[in-house]
């Protein structure tokens, strides 16, 4: 019984690509940001290659990875969580998603106002933290929504709770997702939910994505019409707006995501588990944290020996990132357009170096290969 568990951990980018300039990003290396913090220990993934990977300049490199490694190159052009997991799945995007650096235009705004029968707040780029502080206020007092945007392709909408119950929230991202399509079609919308008295509002973790659908078929798509069982941890299901997916569970943050990855390592299955572990961008990346996103992925490290123990012969672990954020990189909080890291592991992997590669896709095809299923669309397995 095959069972691959695809571990994204979001925005663990390991060094500019060569295209970065082209996205604002000079420089840039998440790795070596979190390198530079006294708590980045990363002893386990040392040991199956993460620091003998093309172009990782940091960590204590070893005379022999236990896994597989490559470094991972993104051939779409984009460089946020939708176009990076769409990648790996098989999709590359040749066209960017819609971004919105001064706010969404009239022809969005009217119809969602009058679907909606409330009015919209600050509608600008801005930090979710930052713009639930400056606008929560005023939308306490008056009912209307706090739309806003960031560098990616996304409409978020922040509410209170206790103004707008989350199912009605819920409600109002569905129809701004109805009204985002063609040359407005953002990758995502997402629901912000948010609590708390004035001058100490905070999200809660009842946020939920709406996202485009995949434009063509996915690795996800063929792996359930053979019959395979797809399970998504985290964001994923949001990701792929369901599409391909036979089983979902949503997490509360990365222990959370662990936990349930371990739980399904107990369980028994053919087919994939498509894990997203979202603390490192969303809590870390975004908010130049060097040192909570170095604890982060130490807790990951530290948890790396408990899934390996539980993982059976015929098992085959993958760990990759979706894109770079370098909370380093004080210019911009948004992400960032790096390389990203790609580890094979299992008792049928031979380790090797396979250098750089061309396209995120190549993951996609491998999870096929495994499967004997041939990829309908252009990768290569790495196996």
């Amino acid at each position: 019984m095959k069972r691959v568990f695809l571990i994204v951990l979001d925005s663990f980018g390991i060094g500019a690509m060569e295209d970065a300039p082209s996205y604002g990003d000079i420089d840039v290396s998440t790795i070596r940001s979190v390198s530079s913090s006294p708590h980045f220990h990363m002893e386990n993934m040392a040991r199956l290659g993460l620091f003998n990977i093309d172009g990782v300049t940091v960590g204590e490199k070893t005379g022999q990875p236990e896994a597989t490694i490559a470094r991972m190159t993104e051939a779409s052009k984009g460089k946020d969580t939708t176009i990076g997991h769409w990648e790996i799945a098989g999709v590359i995007s040749k066209e960017p998603l819609p971004t919105y650096p001064k706010g969404f235009p009239e022809e969005v705004l009217a119809p969602f106002r009058e679907k909606t029968g409330r009015g919209v707040l600050c509608n600008l780029p801005y930090s979710g933290t930052d713009v639930i502080r400056d606008y929560g206020d005023r939308h306490v007092e008056t009912g209307d929504l706090i739309v806003y945007t960031s560098a990616d392709s996304v409409l978020q909408i922040a509410a209170h709770e206790s103004v707008v119950p989350v199912e009605e929230l819920y409600h109002y991202c569905e129809i701004a997702r109805q009204i985002l399509k063609g040359k407005h079609g953002v990758g995502r919308v997402i629901a912000r939910p948010f609590t708390g008295e004035s001058g100490n509002y905070t999200r809660t973790p009842r946020r939920h994505d709406y996202s485009l659908l995949p434009p063509s078929v996915t690795m996800l798509d063929q792996l359930e019409s053979e019959g395979k069982d797809v399970f998504a941890v985290g964001k994923i299901k949001d990701i792929f707006a369901g599409r391909g997916i036979t089983e979902a569970v949503y997490t509360s943050g990365n222990a959370d995501g662990i936990q349930k990855t371990l739980e399904y390592l107990d369980k028994d299955f053919e087919g994939l588990c498509f894990i997203n572990l979202v603390d490192y961008d969303m809590l870390y990346g975004h908010r130049n944290d060097i040192d909570g996103y170095a604890k982060a992925l130490h807790y990951f490290d530290e948890k790396l020996p408990e899934i390996m123990a539980k993982m059976r012969p015929d098992d085959i672990l993958m760990i990759t990132a979706d894109h770079g954020c370098d909370p380093g990189y004080t210019v911009s909080t948004d992400h960032s357009r790096e390389y990203t890291p790609f580890i094979m592991y299992g008792r049928n992997v031979t380790p090797k170096n396979l250098g750089t590669r061309k396209t995120f896709a190549d993951i996609g095809a491998t999870v096929l290969q495994y499967f004997s299923i041939t990829p309908e669309f252009e990768a290569e397995g790495m196996l």
